[in-house]
């Protein structure tokens, strides 16, 4: 299947996206750090290969046309505006939701406060985002796991060693990714205000002010590799109790970057998520 790249408005900015597809269920795609939809490709041509529209924004920080120079244009809520008004410009109520990494982040808020608008929502790596909050308050193992998220919110710091040595820290990141992947990574965060836009998510997102997500009651799949040195199983065995509606994890033997390490099981459990909660 063809993946098309294009622009897509949404509020006041417009976005880099891909898209594949034209089924009448929409499944929009949030890719994390420091990733761009490049992710996607292959969930995107899946997708699209088994009936539906597959959407996949390079996010705000990452689309030169979304690219607000302040951390407070970050916060969940604010950005979870665009993912609906981009469904809204495709004329669909409802779609289906999938994410990874700041993506489930957001995604997370979003099924827990926009559920009406939400058909299915599957979660790669990030527990319920209340979960893996109260997780990192508490669990020593988890904010030794998180430690490095007070270093991204170090203004200007983070971006110099972060880029220092044409990005060899980010490099080293990517070790899952083939080299194509890596230079179109490389090729937004080389553009002006990219890097910094895609820290801000580490230091609007997680600010004082954040709101609670609370119950979620959208059909939720969450994937979940057991070897993943971020995120920890804590954040994983508290989330079921925030959960209204149905429920189910997937864990795998893999890490962090889930669709690069195990693919195949990803878009399997992705598409028999939505499948069966579509319709």
């Amino acid at each position: 299947m063809t993946v098309e790249e294009t622009q897509m408005s949404a509020g006041d900015y417009t976005y880099d996206v891909r898209r594949a597809g034209d089924g009448d269920e929409l499944v929009i795609l949030l890719h994390g750090f420091p990733e761009t939809s490049h992710m996607w490709l292959p969930l995107l041509e899946h997708l699209a290969a088994n009936g539906y529209t597959a959407l996949a924004p390079d996010l705000r920080g990452y689309s030169p046309g979304a690219r607000p120079a302040e951390a407070e244009h970050y916060s969940h809520a604010a950005m979870a505006v665009d993912i609906l008004a981009m469904a809204d410009g495709l004329g669909k109520d409802r779609f289906h939701l999938v994410g990874h990494d700041h993506g489930a982040g957001l995604g997370w808020y979003i099924a827990g406060r926009h559920a009406d608008r939400v058909t299915s929502w599957t979660a790669l790596s990030v527990p319920h985002v209340d979960a893996f909050l109260r997780a990192i308050a508490t669990n020593a193992e988890q904010q030794q796991r998180s430690g490095y998220m007070q270093f991204f919110r170090q203004v200007g710091t983070a971006e110099a060693a972060l880029a220092a040595d044409d990005f060899a820290a980010m490099r080293n990141i990517w070790t899952a990714s083939p080299p194509d992947q890596v230079e179109e990574y490389l090729r937004v965060l080389r553009q002006p205000g990219a890097l910094t836009g895609a820290l801000n998510w580490y230091r609007g997102g997680f600010d004082e002010e954040r709101q609670p997500v609370g119950q979620v009651s959208v059909p939720t799949l969450l994937i979940w590799g057991n070897q993943d040195q971020a995120i920890g199983r804590p954040g994983v065995t508290a989330t079921p109790p925030l959960m209204d509606g149905p429920y189910r994890l997937v864990e795998l033997d893999a890490g962090h970057w889930l669709i690069q390490e195990a693919e195949a099981d990803v878009l399997r459990e992705t598409l028999a998520h939505i499948e069966e909660f579509g319709g």
